[in-house]
């Protein structure tokens, strides 16, 4: 009986992160008319991370917005789910974690959001940060398919924010 009570307890925990897992990733978010994405909060599990870590709202660093693609150019990203690599240390996270988040590509220019954070030497950590670039360089190439955003560069800056607008 204690190894099936334990097997429950295990089970139920398990569910329980995961669906805590899904407030904090794209599938929540409202989509505007053009398809890009709409305001989202950054969830308190995150800030208080984002907190311990030594990361503010403002703090950025480079980042290679697609692992897969690392110093190619033009690179093209795809809606749905990103892997970026940081190349400079943000607070307490150093080169090269690895920051999971979302793409949107269906307004003029390409949306990032990322959620989580993974060290290269610890576990993930539940971040609110967007891509940016200046000069509207995140801009879709005319070229750029439904789904798809060409983009002349492969870097951009991500931004630690409190909530996505």
């Amino acid at each position: 009986m204690p190894i099936t009570k334990a097997l429950f307890l295990s089970s139920a925990a398990l569910l329980l992160t995961s669906l805590g897992c899904t407030t904090t990733s794209a599938g929540a978010v409202a989509l505007r008319p053009d398809g890009t994405p709409g305001p989202q909060e950054c969830p308190e599990e995150a800030r208080k991370a984002m907190r311990y870590v030594r990361l503010h709202v403002g703090d950025a660093a480079l980042v290679e917005l697609d692992a897969n693609q690392v110093g190619a150019q033009p690179i093209t990203l795809y809606d749905g789910p990103v892997e970026s690599m940081l190349t400079d240390d943000l607070g307490m996270l150093e080169s090269p974690t690895r920051l999971y988040g979302w793409v949107w590509t269906s307004g003029p220019q390409v949306v990032v959001r990322y959620y989580e954070a993974h060290p290269p030497d610890g576990d993930k950590i539940p971040i609110c940060a967007v891509a940016r670039l200046g000069n509207g360089q995140l801009r879709k190439r005319p070229e750029s398919k439904p789904g798809t955003a060409i983009l002349d560069f492969s870097v951009a800056s991500a931004f630690i924010v409190d909530s996505f607008r």
